[in-house]
C-alpha cells in the first residue's frame, strides 16, 4: 500500500513531490493517507524483513527519487541546479518543514552535519569547558555525547551521571543532582539503547528552576514521537536525519530557542553563511569601499551556526520525506506501532530474553538483553530479519512499513 502519484501531490500540497517523482510512477495501489502499514512506499530487497528503523531508516521511494535526481543533476554538466528551500524555488524548505514538525520557528533551526555537532556547539557556546559549574546527564544518553562529557570530566568538569533503574531515569534521581551550580542538563529524549523516553517538560522545569539550560538529543524521537519545543521549554535540540526523518547521513538540524541567540549564545564562528549578503570590492567596477568585503550579519540560528555548504542531495530528499511524515501524522505513526511493541514485549521474554525497555514505553524502540546473542544473530540472518544485534542485547525498532506479520517472522526466527 502506498500513496499514488495524485495522492502524494495532493496530500503533501507541494510541488516538491512532483519534482521528486518526475515521470516515474510509484508501482502501488492507492491507499488512504492515514492507513498503515506503508510497505509499498519503500523498496525492500526480496525476502527481507526490516525492523531496525532506529539504526538507519530507509528513505521512502519518492524521497530516494529526489535524492537520485539531485545526484544526477550534480553529475550532469550544464544541468540547472536544484532550487533549495525558501528562496522562491520549487521545493519545500527542509528547515521550515522540520521547524513545523517540532513547533519551532524556521529562524530557530540551523543545518548541522550530525547530532554530535549540535551537542558540541551547546557545550562550546555555554562555556562548559571553563569548569565553573556542573553538567547533569544520565547513562541512557547517547554514547557519543557521554564520551564527549567524560573526556571533559578528565579535564576537571563536574559531571553528574544518573544511572537508570528498571530501564528508566527516575526524576527523583535527577532532582538530587541538579543544583544552583548546574549549567546544563543533557539528555536523549528517547534513549538509543532501550527507547526510554524522558518527560521533557519535567526535565526542563527542573533545570530552569535552578538556572540551568537543557539540551535534548532527539535523533531517536524526531519523526517518531510528537515533539513540541514550545510546550516543553527545551533550550537546545539536535538530530541527524538518517533515522526517523527518513533522510541520509551528512545533514541534520540544530534547534536553539531564539531568545538565547545574542544573549546567552554568542557566535562561535563566522563564515559567508553568517551573512545575509556578502559583497566583494576587488574589481575596478565594483562599488567603492574601503573594505575588501562588506556584509550584513544574520541574526537567526543558521547565521550563527552554519559554516558552509550543506549536503544538497540529502536536503532534496528531506524536502519530500518531511512533508510525507507530516502528511501521515506523527501521532498516527506512534499509534500504528503500539500493538507491534506490545507483542514483542510479551513474547520475547518467553524466548529467554531479558526485557530492557519499560513495559509502558511507547517510543519506537524495544531492547532485550542476552548473555550471548550469537545464535540469535545467526537465526535472524538466515531468516533475513534485520534488527540491531549487539554482543549482549537485541534492539528492535518497528516503523510505518512494519506489521504483525513482520513480528511473527522475527518470533519464528528466534524460536
Amino acid at each position: 500500500m502506498a500513496l499514488n502519484r495524485r495522492e502524494l501531490l495532493t496530500g503533501l500540497g507541494s510541488v516538491a513531490a512532483a519534482a521528486a517523482l518526475g515521470d516515474r510512477h510509484v508501482a502501488a495501489a492507492p491507499t488512504e493517507p492515514g492507513s498503515f502499514p506503508r510497505k509499498a512506499d519503500f523498496a525492500f530487497a526480496d525476502g527481507v524483513t526490516y525492523i531496525s528503523g532506529a539504526f538507519t531508516h530507509p528513505m521512502p521511494i519518492v524521497a530516494a527519487d529526489a535524492y537520485r535526481e539531485a545526484v544526477t543533476r550534480r553529475g550532469t554538466v550544464g544541468a540547472p541546479p536544484l532550487p533549495m528551500g525558501g528562496g522562491g524555488g520549487s521545493r519545500v524548505d527542509p528547515r521550515a518543514a522540520f521547524a513545523a514538525l517540532i513547533n519551532a520557528k524556521p529562524s530557530e533551526i540551523s543545518y548541522i552535519p550530525n547530532t554530535s555537532a549540535g551537542e558540541n556547539l551547546v557545550v562550546e557556546c555555554l562555556g562548559i569547558a571553563k569548569f565553573d559549574g556542573n553538567v547533569v546527564t544520565d547513562a541512557l544518553h547517547f554514547e557519543g555525547a557521554l564520551v564527549h562529557l567524560m573526556e571533559l570530566q578528565k579535564q576537571g568538569l563536574d559531571l553528574r551521571v544518573v544511572q537508570p533503574r528498571d530501564g528508566r531515569i527516575d526524576m527523583a534521581d535527577l532532582e538530587r543532582v541538579v543544583d544552583r551550580r548546574t549549567k546544563l542538563v543533557e539528555i536523549s529524549l528517547v534513549s538509543m539503547y532501550n527507547g526510554f523516553q524522558h518527560d521533557l517538560k519535567a526535565v526542563c522545569d527542573l533545570a530552569h528552576a535552578h538556572g540551568a539550560y537543557v539540551y535534548a538529543d532527539i535523533i531517536q524521537a524526531a519523526g517518531a514521537v510528537p515533539i513540541d519545543v514550545r510546550a516543553s521549554g527545551v533550550d537546545f535540540a539536535a538530530t541527524a536525519t538518517y533515522k526517523w526523518l527518513m533522510g541520509d547521513f551528512g545533514l541534520g538540524f540544530f534547534y536553539v530557542r531564539e531568545d538565547l541567540l545574542g544573549r546567552v549564545i554568542r557566535r562561535p564562528h563566522w563564515s559567508y553563511r553568517s551573512a545575509s549578503d556578502v559583497d566583494i570590492h576587488i574589481s575596478p567596477f565594483d562599488p567603492e569601499s574601503p573594505k575588501a568585503v562588506t556584509w550584513t550579519p544574520r541574526d537567526d540560528a543558521a547565521g550563527y551556526f552554519e559554516l558552509g555548504t550543506v549536503a544538497n542531495a540529502v536536503a532534496a530528499a528531506l524536502s519530500v520525506s518531511l512533508p510525507y511524515i507530516q502528511q501521515l501524522g506523527v501521532d498516527a505513526i506512534e499509534r500504528h506501532r503500539q500493538p507491534l511493541l506490545q507483542r514483542l514485549q510479551q513474547e520475547l521474554p518467553r524466548l529467554g530474553l531479558t526485557r530492557q525497555t519499560p513495559i509502558d514505553s511507547t517510543s519506537p524502540i524495544v531492547t532485550f538483553a542476552s548473555k550471548d546473542t550469537r545464535e540469535a544473530a545467526r537465526k535472524l540472518d538466515a531468516a533475513k530479519v534485520s534488527v540491531r544485534v549487539a554482543p549482549y542485547w537485541i534492539r528492535i525498532a518497528p516503523s510505518i512499513y512494519n506489521d504483525m506479520h513482520d513480528v511473527d517472522r522475527l518470533l519464528a526466527a528466534l524460536s
